[in-house]
């Protein structure tokens, strides 16, 4: 139910085989579908939203599909009748939930079903409306219009020649906002696929308010706005505090700001940085030259966790506050212009990374998406200048850093880096990262992303000395930064699981959920807190292998099994028990003999034929059915005509399934009936007679 950005191939078998059964599944519920809108609602999730997951249908997935994603890519030519997109929708959603596809994370059936419903009325307009089109479809239904043939590629050429003369009319002022939204973001040229994040482990919100509270943040931006209150104090004509109340809040919040001598609130840095996070938090505001404490924001100032993840929120904000220029002497660095992207991807990269992050990668990494951003050239020919340019950037992450320290979101310490981090290449293409580490790693160290320049093998060759000569600097989030993170990755539709939030999932949910997103260690974990909430053992494993055993999709379910056998520490046990299951025998015998742990002397006759038909049924799945299949067997060679008869002969329980096997087997290697004379003979080859 997810395949990666760039697996184009996977992607087009699986959809073709999805909706193929999904069109016969429509037909025998007599519920309306359009293949055509079915396979397009797909390619939305996979190629137009930052996660793919196809079995996940939030009310803004189902919003933007049909008021966007559509109305921009599927042409209905005047004449045609219409697709029922919102027809097809409720039916695909009505699907996963039947065929138990759909995520467990997502909201429930009825919540999907009104969203569609809340946008079904609006699809016809949106459809119709030219400001929503795409480029594509914009000249496509301009052609049509004027009765060009759009089928006919010489006739479209002609068109596209009229108006490259000036001889053809159209819309300018449409085209000009299409060209506008594409230049600008704002339309849906597919957006950029996001790694999942593996799975973390949290405390419980108590826990996490009870750490909040005690951030010395929290209580001084509480008592800041306690202190501007409903009334609000006086500023100056420049907005900033007057220094008698300056000084008055710097030992009442105890900032450590040195005020001797000071004549301008602007000279106290960290009081200047507090009211500047605390107006972005929405705590405070200044209104006609008074500072007042947000009548709304009573509620997050009474909630440490709250007010926690509210400032967190703002930190992203704090630009100017934190490494903004002091005066005109001064220049800011290169993060203060790349300070946002920034922050976002040194945050998601210690997000779930399993070992604190040395300083070298860290500072090497951003090193890179500088000289990406501002085209720096090699260091041989950089010089003094730029390398003052990254020392000046490096200071001023450092003072990031500093102040998520005392904020309380990041830790740091001095020590000896994980081994793992001599084997990471930050510097050109390649395998780069070791097993084991997030895939956002990757996005921002970059590993096989740009080309290596001639300098990559000395910061290489340094930063390696720099994590084998001794202590480094080490980074990683604390559980309250981890909270709040994870937050703002749900909120922008990133997949972030979080260990224990599948324990009320229904068998089939949970099972594909831990085969999709999770490691094995997060899947022991995971799988054991479901059993310790569905009472008996030996009750909840029957829903377990139910849930294998009714999957219809043959390749889902030997994933499903296979979480059984590698999460549960009595595994292959549980599977030798299940050897005699005749419903799951083809998964049990498939899944020990690919471990080694079944060998093929220790098999029946009837069981090699069980998992030889498995295979075949897997083999058509992973083709995508159809076309893809035939295809797929033809490829196997002529001697593939004896397995699949073999198969065919077996006990499998998928009976559809061999039927489905039975067909495309004749279609792939037809049967040519013998030619004989009218005497009986073969007739020899080249000889003419009739067909």
């Amino acid at each position: 139910m997810t395949f990666e950005a760039d697996a184009g191939e996977e992607f087009e078998a699986g959809c073709e085989l999805f909706v193929d059964r999904l069109v016969r599944w429509a037909e025998e519920q007599r519920l309306p579908v359009d293949a055509f809108l079915a396979e397009a609602a797909l390619e939305y999730r996979h190629e137009g939203t930052v996660d793919g997951r196809l079995g996940l249908w939030e009310p803004r997935h189902v919003d933007e599909l049909l008021l966007s994603w559509l109305p921009e890519r599927v042409t209905e030519l005047p004449g045609e009748e219409p697709g029922d997109g919102p027809g097809t929708v409720r039916t695909l959603v009505r699907f996963l939930h039947a065929m138990r596809l759909a995520d467990p994370r997502g909201p429930v059936l009825e919540e999907s079903l009104a969203a569609v419903d809340a946008a079904a009325d609006r699809y016809p307009a949106a459809m119709e409306d030219p400001s929503r089109w795409g480029l594509a479809k914009f000249w496509t239904m301009t052609a049509a219009g004027q009765g060009v043939d759009v089928l006919n590629d010489a006739a479209m050429q002609r068109f596209a020649d009229r108006v490259q003369a000036g001889e053809a009319d159209f819309e300018q002022h449409t085209l000009d906002a299409i060209m506008e939204r594409r230049l600008t973001g704002r339309g849906l040229a597919g957006a950029v696929r996001a790694e999942p994040q593996l799975p973390v482990v949290l405390p419980p919100d108590d826990e996490l308010r009870r750490r909040a509270g005690a951030s010395a943040v929290v209580a001084q931006l509480r008592g800041l706005a306690e202190w501007a209150g409903r009334d609000g104090r006086a500023v100056t004509g420049a907005g900033r505090l007057r220094m008698a109340d300056a000084r008055a809040l710097v030992e009442a919040l105890g900032t450590g700001d040195k005020t001797e001598g000071v004549r301008s609130s602007a000279d106290l840095p960290r009081l200047g940085l507090l009211v500047e996070w605390a107006k972005k938090a929405r705590l405070v505001r200044v209104v006609k030259g008074r500072l007042y404490a947000v009548a709304k924001a009573r509620a997050v100032l009474a909630d440490p966790l709250r007010l926690w993840s509210a400032a967190f929120d703002a930190f992203f904000e704090l630009r100017q506050a934190l490494i903004g220029a002091r005066s005109g002497w001064h220049m800011e660095s290169m993060l203060f212009d790349a300070y946002e992207a920034v922050l976002e991807d040194v945050l998601n990269t210690l997000y779930s990374l399993p070992h604190p992050m040395p300083w070298p990668h860290l500072r090497d990494s951003v090193h890179l998406a500088y000289r990406a951003r501002f085209d720096i050239g090699s260091d041989s020919g950089a010089g003094l200048g730029h390398r003052m340019w990254f020392d000046h950037a490096d200071r001023d992450l450092h003072t990031v850093l500093d102040v998520l320290e005392d904020f309380g979101a990041i830790e740091r310490e001095h020590g000896t880096a994980d081994p793992v981090f001599l084997d990471v290449d930050l510097s050109g293409p390649g395998d780069g990262l070791p097993p084991g580490l997030p895939a956002e790693l990757a996005e921002l160290l970059g590993a096989g992303g740009e080309p290596r320049d001639e300098d990559a093998d000395a910061r290489d060759r340094v930063r390696r000395e720099e994590l084998a000569a001794g202590p480094v600097e080490l980074i990683r989030l604390t559980e309250l930064g981890t909270h709040a993170l994870r937050r703002r990755l749900l909120v922008a539709g990133r997949d972030a699981p979080l260990v224990g939030e599948l324990a009320q999932a229904p068998a089939a949910g949970l099972l594909g959920v831990l085969a999709d997103d999770y490691n094995p260690d997060s899947a022991r974990t995971e799988l054991a807190g479901w059993l310790a909430a569905h009472g008996a053992r030996d009750a909840a494993l029957r829903q377990l292998t139910d849930a294998v055993a009714v999957m219809v999709f043959r390749t889902r379910a030997q994933a499903m099994l296979d979480v059984l056998l590698t999460a549960l520490p009595d595994g292959e046990r549980l599977l030798r028990g299940l050897r005699g299951d005749a419903r799951l025998a083809p998964l049990v015998l498939s899944a020990l003999v690919h471990r080694d742990l079944l060998l093929p002397a220790d098999m029946t006759d009837g069981e090699h034929l069980l998992v030889l038909a498995e295979s075949l049924l897997q083999l058509v799945e992973l083709a995508g059915g159809g076309t893809g299949a035939e295809e797929a067997l033809r490829a196997q060679g002529p001697e593939v005509r004896d397995a699949l008869a073999a198969a065919l002969d077996s006990a499998h329980p998928d009976r559809a399934g061999l039927e489905e096997l039975r067909r495309l087997g004749h279609r792939a290697f037809p049967v040519k009936a013998a030619r004989r004379s009218a005497k009986g003979r073969k007739r020899r080859p080249g000889r003419p007679g009739r067909r």
